[in-house]
C-alpha cells in the first residue's frame, strides 16, 4: 500500500474505523486540540518514552500492544513518537523472547498512523526509525513501516517553542539539499527535494518570525516533502557528521545538521573533480547549480544568521575533535557525492566547533 497524504485531522475518525488502536503520544499531546478527535475512541495510550527512544522503551509498547489486543497504531508527536510507533508496528508479530533488532524484518500488516506535531524530521514518511539499544544508536529500516497515512495539521505547530520550529525546519531544509546530492537521488527524490526547499525558503521568516498559519501550513507540507525525498535517497555526510554533536553538546538534531552542512556544502562545490557519483563529475556540478537556484549557501548561511543558531562550544577541543571524528557512520558517507576521510572531517569539525 502506498503511503496516503490527508490534510486536516478532521479526516482522522474515518481511518480508524471503529477500530482498537495504540496511541503513541508526546509529551505535548495533553496541551494538543487534536486530542478531542481521539477521545471517546476506543484505544490505550502509550508515551513511556524518551526523547531518543530506548530499546526497553520499545519493547514496552510491543507487549502493551499485544496484551491489549490493538488492532492499529497512531503516534501523534514529533520524530521520536513516530519512531517508536513505527518499531511497534514492526516487531509486535516478532518473537518475544528474542532480541528483536537481531530477527529477520517483515510486515506484521498492522496498520499505522502518523499525525505529526513538528514540521522538519519528516518520519511520517519515511521507512527509518531510531533506536537507541545499551547505548548505540540503532537504525531500524524497512519498508513496511512507512505509515500508511500521514495526517498533516498544522495547527500543532501554533504553539511550539520558536527554538524547536527553526530546529525542526533546519533539519527538513537539510534533507532537502543532501538528498537533492546524494548519489542515490532520482526524478522522482529531486522533485520532492525542490518542492521542499521551494516551500521552505518562501515561507521560513513568516513561519519563525511572524507564526503564520498559512505559513506553517506550507512549512508543514514542505517537510513531509523532504521526508519522501529522503526515503528514496537516505541523507548524507551532513547528517553523518550531526549525531555525535547532539550527543555531545546536546544540540538538538536539527540545530546540529544545520551547523554541519555549510562545511559539507562548502567541500563538495569545491571538490566536483572528484565525484563518486557514477554519474560523473558534470552531472553533480549540474545538480549543485539546479540547488543554487533555489537556496545558495549564502543564502543558508544568513537563515542561520538570521535565526540565532550557533555553533557549538567546546571544553576540550583537542580530545572532542577525536571523538566527532570517530563517530562518523562510513555508510552514510558513501551517500555523499564526494569521498570525505577522516583529515577532512576532522577539518569540517575543527571549524564547526568554536
Amino acid at each position: 500500500m502506498e503511503q496516503t497524504i490527508v490534510t486536516g485531522i478532521g479526516h482522522v475518525d474515518q481511518l480508524l474505523q471503529g477500530k482498537k488502536f495504540l496511541l503513541v503520544k508526546s509529551r505535548s499531546y495533553d496541551s494538543l486540540a487534536v486530542r478531542s478527535h481521539f477521545d471517546g475512541l476506543d484505544h490505550v495510550e502509550f508515551s513511556g518514552f524518551t526523547p531518543n527512544p530506548l530499546y526497553e522503551q520499545v519493547c514496552a509498547g510491543v507487549t502493551l500492544f499485544n496484551s491489549e489486543h490493538c488492532e492499529m497504531i497512531v503516534a501523534v508527536g514529533g520524530g521520536s513518537a513516530i519512531d517508536v510507533a513505527k518499531c511497534i508496528k514492526l516487531f509486535c508479530r516478532m518473537d518475544p523472547s528474542v532480541n528483536y533488532l537481531e530477527q529477520e524484518k517483515f510486515d506484521s500488516g498492522i496498520p499505522l498512523i502518523a499525525v505529526p506535531t513538528t514540521a522538519g524530521t519528516g518520519s511520517e514518511s519515511t521507512r527509518h526509525a531510531v533506536i537507541y539499544y545499551e547505548g548505540v544508536k540503532q537504525s531500524v529500516s524497512h519498508s513496511s513501516i512507512v505509515p500508511d497515512y500521514a495526517v498533516l495539521e498544522p495547527s500543532v505547530l501554533k504553539n511550539l517553542p520558536d527554538y524547536q520550529k527553526k530546529c525542526t525546519m533546519l533539519d527538513a531544509l537539510c534533507q532537502a539539499v543532501e538528498s537533492w546530492w546524494s548519489v542515490h537521488s532520482t526524478d522522482e527524490s529531486k522533485e520532492y527535494a525542490k518542492q521542499a526547499i521551494a516551500g521552505i525558503t518562501a515561507n521560513w521568516e513568516a513561519y519563525i518570525f511572524g507564526n503564520s498559519e498559512t505559513a506553517a501550513a506550507k512549512i508543514m507540507l514542505a517537510s513531509n516533502y523532504a521526508g519522501r525525498a529522503i526515503n528514496i535517497t537516505a541523507t548524507t555526510a551532513a547528517h553523518a557528521m550531526s549525531y555525535k554533536i547532539t550527543s555531545l553538546y546536546r544540540f538538538p538534531h536539527g540545530h546540529a545538521v544545520a551547523v554541519c552542512i555549510p562545511e559539507v556544502w562548502e567541500y563538495v562545490l569545491a571538490h566536483t573533480d572528484d565525484c563518486i557519483d557514477s554519474r560523473g563529475a558534470d552531472y553533480l556540478r549540474d545538480t549543485l547549480a539546479q540547488i543554487s537556484e533555489m537556496i545558495t549557501l549564502d543564502q543558508f548561511k544568513a537563515m542561520l544568521t538570521a535565526m540565532g543558531m550557533q555553533s557549538p562550544e567546546s571544553g576540550d577541543k583537542e580530545t572532542e575533535l577525536e571523538t566527532l571524528v570517530q563517530s562518523v557512520n562510513p555508510v552514510r558517507l558513501k551517500n555523499n557525492p564526494v569521498a570525505l576521510n577522516a583529515d577532512v572531517l576532522r577539518q569540517m569539525y575543527r571549524r564547526i566547533v568554536r
